[in-house]
């Protein structure tokens, strides 16, 4: 009887170990996180229905463990991020449709460029706890249909939001400059950068986007750990806005 009911106290203890996360993710994706900015809906344009705000569109890129945001390479936009000339990647240069942003682990970020390049280390530290990198990149055209991408438009103040949340999650030298990580890139396009913060599988890239687009005042789920998740709960809480998705990715 004992040996019976301390099988049972196994099979207990089992199915609660298995519970408790999915009951997490369940609520980190129902209940929205709090945000502390207006919506990305204009105002003027609600009370003038003539009005035409301008828009900015930009991409959310979402790979199985991994979300990047695909910001606009306009004119303005070059000569805010224009410090990457200096660093050897120019967004100014012809071809230049988007400047990529994304932030993750230092070691797993710089050591894993594929899946076929995984090592214990890397993944050690990204479920511990490690510095942090901003990866930036240059892209070009992005196929809007795609799975992967999930397009948010904003309006000026959001978007400027954005951008700045953005610039400042970069670690700053004593003399100003953002620090690019010496040897560190997957090719001629990309530049890895001291960030602010530190990594944590828990609180890894998926939540850093999932912040980003809040100060954007886009309402995101309160514990998005995995793009599918952050992408739901966009969904869930957004549907008031002018927020659209790729017809492929649900």
């Amino acid at each position: 009887m004992k040996t019976l009911r301390g099988r049972f106290r196994g099979v207990r203890i089992l199915l609660g170990a298995l519970l408790l996360p999915a009951v997490a993710i369940g609520l980190g994706v129902l209940i929205p996180r709090p945000i502390f900015v207006s919506s990305p809906v204009v105002a003027d344009a609600a009370a003038d229905s003539s009005a035409s705000p301008a828009v900015r569109t930009v991409l959310m890129l979402s790979s199985a463990i991994h979300t990047d945001l695909a910001l606009p390479a306009s004119a303005d936009l070059v000569e805010r991020f224009g410090f990457m000339a200096d660093d050897g990647l120019d967004p100014s240069q012809p071809g230049v449709d988007y400047i990529i942003a994304g932030w993750g682990g230092r070691s797993f970020y710089i050591e894993t460029p594929t899946w076929s390049e995984l090592k214990p280390g890397p993944v050690f530290k990204a479920m511990t706890v490690d510095r942090s990198v901003m990866h930036m990149g240059l892209g070009g055209t992005i196929d809007r249909n795609h799975p992967s991408v999930t397009t948010l438009e904003l309006d000026e103040v959001s978007f400027d939001r954005l951008v700045q949340s953005v610039l400042a999650s970069f670690a700053m030298a004593q003399d100003g400059q953002r620090k690019v990580v010496p040897d560190a890139q997957y090719g001629e396009y990309d530049l890895f950068y001291e960030a602010d913060g530190l990594f944590n599988a828990l609180a890894g890239c998926n939540v850093w986007t999932g912040a980003m687009l809040r100060q954007a005042g886009l309402k995101t789920g309160w514990w998005t750990p995995l793009p599918l998740l952050l992408t739901l709960s966009l969904e869930l809480h957004n549907r008031e806005q002018r927020f659209d998705y790729s017809p492929d990715a649900r």
